[in-house]
């Protein structure tokens, strides 16, 4: 009988199926509509403090999830709302939380960069840029030490691969081989200046070479390749040979946050990403070409709208942390003596 992973590499190998791929234009989808609502509450100032939208990269986090098993972590930047929907997170709690609201994942206290749930294995949220990446290989600390064959996924961004907490993590998770990915979510610009102009090495998958790190770019908008490059990382990780860097060349369509006015690219180049590269248009096609239904696609569509409205409904209607909150969630209880 094969085992899970080699199952898993076969139906890879294969390529996807229809009802895969249809689940993948459903997540892919949820996460672009939730993330075009929380711009427009941000607009009508529902949403306080930074937003940061993950318009645009969302296969990244889409295609490794879908390569992951139950119990493999995700830690992540305050770029986090699309990490959050593909773990499975409410998208109510999400957006209630976005708002302030007491019905939100961290009552309300968190905000959009500050979230978590530990049912759903997903460990932040972090608003310190690469302050994830130490707290992402701590989780696979414990999973080695627990031996429980679990992954650590850590998500950062271009910007913060330039961060020198980044490579003193790189040297631990190697020199113990600690079952960790790290993802570099390329979106090319950082906060706003370009990787040519930032990186003297932009080849970003080529950092963990000091530290005797394996690392691959892999075309961030496309679901199919991004999969494919989760399973072999996570197999290597999960055969016990340490940690893992994938490069992950995406685009978001959005400024660096709510506030900017991305003044750094053209509109043209914008557009010609869209046309030519968005990623739930590429698994769109590849539907059609299966031979699914266009009304099938439409569902799917209006589906995830409904889903999101009832979201945005919850949020509004739910009311703000009592003021007593404050002093809640501030320590770890003492363990009974």
């Amino acid at each position: 009988m094969a085992t899970p992973r080699k199952t898993a590499a076969k139906k890879a190998a294969d390529g996807p199926s229809q009802d895969e791929l249809l689940k993948a234009y459903g997540d892919m989808l949820l996460i672009r509509r939730f993330e075009e609502k929380a711009g427009q509450l941000y607009g009508m100032g529902l949403i306080g403090g930074f937003c940061h939208l993950y318009i645009g990269q969302e296969a990244v986090v889409v295609g490794l999830t879908a390569a992951t098993v139950e119990g493999d972590q995700t830690t992540t930047s305050y770029r986090d709302h699309g990490h959050m929907l593909a773990c499975g997170m409410d998208p109510k709690g999400v957006m209630a939380e976005l708002t302030g609201r007491i019905g939100g994942y961290s009552k309300g206290k968190g905000g959009s960069m500050h979230m978590f749930s530990r049912e759903k294995h997903f460990f932040g949220g972090h608003g310190i840029v690469g302050a994830q990446v130490p707290i992402g290989a701590g989780l696979g600390f414990a999973n080695k030490y627990l031996e429980n064959g679990k992954v650590s996924l850590v998500y950062f961004g271009d910007g913060a691969a330039n961060q020198g907490q980044v490579y003193e993590t790189f040297n631990m998770a190697s020199l113990w081989k600690l079952p960790v990915i790290f993802v570099i979510e390329n979106n090319k610009y950082a906060m706003g200046t370009s990787v040519e102009r930032s990186s003297s090495t932009p080849a970003y998958y080529t950092r963990g070479e000091a530290f005797a790190i394996p690392g691959e770019a892999v075309d961030g908008m496309d679901y199919v390749a991004v999969k494919e490059a989760g399973l072999k990382a996570l197999a290597h990780c999960r055969e016990g040979h340490g940690p893992y860097i994938l490069e992950m060349n995406t685009y978001r369509y959005r400024g660096h946050s709510m506030s900017d006015p991305a003044k750094y690219r053209t509109r043209e180049e914008v557009s010609k990403m869209r046309e030519e590269k968005d990623p739930i248009e590429h698994v769109r096609k590849m539907l059609l070409e299966m031979g699914a239904a266009e009304d099938d696609l439409k569902a799917v569509d209006k589906a995830v709208r409904e889903r999101v409205n009832d979201a945005a409904a919850f949020a509004q209607e739910s009311p703000e942390p009592d003021v007593a909150e404050l002093w809640t969630d501030v320590y770890a209880p003492a363990p009974a003596a």
